[in-house]
Order: structure tokens, then sequence, then C-alpha cells
């Protein structure tokens, strides 16, 4: 397989956050990697030019629990495909009083309190690498995000740490409280370990956080009808959010670090040449 030979821009979200009817859909790409097929098929649309990669996380269907997504293979489909910048959609409850239900969160840090069930690196099996995860999110992408929503009046914050969780139950309120005792500020079940093989793919990577709720530690104010209303309207801000964001990334492109090409520590000689085919794709 090829290794990529542009800088494409890659969203992954939720069916519901992109709207097709402002994008024209250039083609649907069925897509096989090392690790398996990713979640759907990757559509990849042009708005006004700029050619960009949509995933569905989930599967178009929703047919996917967070554990089950193949998250190695999302990541290394959208890289061989030319995908540098990635831009991740998720909703995620609130852990701060301050970040009530229809803000966006864009957080700085993670915590993974996930159960050891996802493949979470390309390396092993003969292949040793290692990334830092300190700085998994790209903060000038993000800082592009920022002022994309302050332009829509989309009410937000730049930072914060994002705990994820494996699900796919939610929190008990004594979870929920300890996480906020250790600085935790919103919480979710789909960025790890996302963030992170992003990282070792060498993506500039940022999240948004949709916030749908406070989680448990806060007695209940919301109905369940209610909650959903925040869902949608989530998702009708999210619309606008990334074709603005696609057209302020493409007259703005930002840095982004190649410090995974030098994450791999077993000499080049001693790599199979399935390995070789792979990393190339992974450290270009």
């Amino acid at each position: 397989m090829e290794g990529p030979v542009s800088n494409h821009i890659g969203i992954i979200g939720g069916s519901g956050v992109y709207d097709v009817s402002k994008i024209e859909i250039v083609k649907e790409h069925k897509m096989s990697t090392p690790w398996g097929d990713p979640s759907d098929l990757i559509i990849e649309g042009q708005l006004e030019g700029t050619k960009f990669f949509f995933l569905p996380r989930h599967g178009k269907t929703h047919r996917l629990t967070p554990s089950e997504i193949n998250y190695r293979a999302n990541i290394f489909a959208l890289k061989s495909l030319g995908v540098r910048y990635l831009i991740s959609i998720s909703a995620c409850g609130s852990l701060r009083e301050e970040f009530p239900p229809t803000h966006f969160v864009l957080p700085q840090q993670f915590m993974d309190f996930t159960k050891g069930l996802r493949a979470r690196s390309f390396f092993g099996g003969g292949v040793v690498g290692h990334v830092p995860t300190d700085s998994a999110i790209n903060i000038e992408l993000a800082g592009l995000i920022s002022s994309a929503c302050e332009s829509l009046d989309i009410p937000h914050h730049n930072g914060g740490t994002y705990l994820g969780i494996e699900g796919p139950q939610f929190s008990s309120k004594a979870e929920s409280l300890f996480y906020r005792s250790i600085g935790a500020d919103i919480i979710g079940m789909t960025n790890l370990p996302e963030a992170y093989l992003a990282k070792e793919a060498g993506m500039a990577y940022s999240t948004v956080g949709m916030v749908t709720d406070y989680d448990c530690w806060k007695s209940s104010m919301y109905s369940l009808d209610e909650v959903l209303k925040f869902m949608r309207e989530n998702n009708k801000k999210a619309q606008k959010l990334i074709l603005k964001v696609i057209k302020k990334l493409a007259k703005n492109p930002v840095e982004y670090t190649t410090e995974n090409k030098h994450s791999v520590l077993t000499p080049k000689e001693h790599w199979t040449k399935k390995q070789k085919s792979y990393l190339e794709v992974l450290l270009g």
C-alpha cells in the first residue's frame, strides 16, 4: 500500500454531524487494513474545492459499541487516504458546573480509564515504538476550531481534560465523583485510544466534545427528552462547525508534528515486508 501523499482533512463522528446538502460527495471508499475493516465506508467529500474524508465512528446505522470500534483500522484507513488533519466529534458528559449542556469542549489532555479491551497501539508484534501522549492534541488545530466556534457564536471551552471510560454503561455516581476529584472535566467513551493512535500515525488531531448532560455526579436536572433535544442542537451546531473548520483549515493549514517518524526503536533491517508496508503509511 502506498503512503499518503497529501495533507487532507478527516472527520470522525456520528452520522448526524455532517450536512450532506452543503457538500459534494465525490465517492465512498471501501477500505481494508492490516487490522481489519474500519467502521464503515469512508465518504470522500469536497467543499469549495477542498477535499475531505468523513467516517461514521459507530457505523452508519450506529451498530458498534465503543468497545467494538476498530480504532486502529479507522485511523490507518484515513491515513492511507492522505488524511493529516483529523477532527474528532463526539457527545460527552460534563464533570464541571461551568461546562453545561450544549457547550462544546476542546480538551487538551486525556485520562484513559478504559478496561484494556481495545487494541491501543500500532506497535508490537516485533516492532517497538513509543510516542508521547501529553501532546496527543494539536494545540494549533484546537485553536483554529475554537476560532471557528467563536465566529459561529457556539459557546465553547478551549482546554480541559477528557476522561475515557469503556462503556457501554455510564459511570456510577461514585465513579463520577471520583473522576471529578482527580481533575477530569468531561467524560466519554470514544476518544481513546483514537487520539493516541492518531499520534502514532503522525496526524494533527483535535477533538470536540459536545456536552449533553452533567453525567451523574450532579442530581439529574434534565429529562430524557431534554437530553435528546440537547443532542439534536449539538448536531446542528456541529454541522456548521465542520464546514467552517474545513474552510479555515484549507486557507490556514496548521503545523503538525513528525515526531512519530522517530518513535520506532526496532531497526529497519529487522522489519518484515508486511511491517515495512504499513509503517511506511503510518510514518509517512
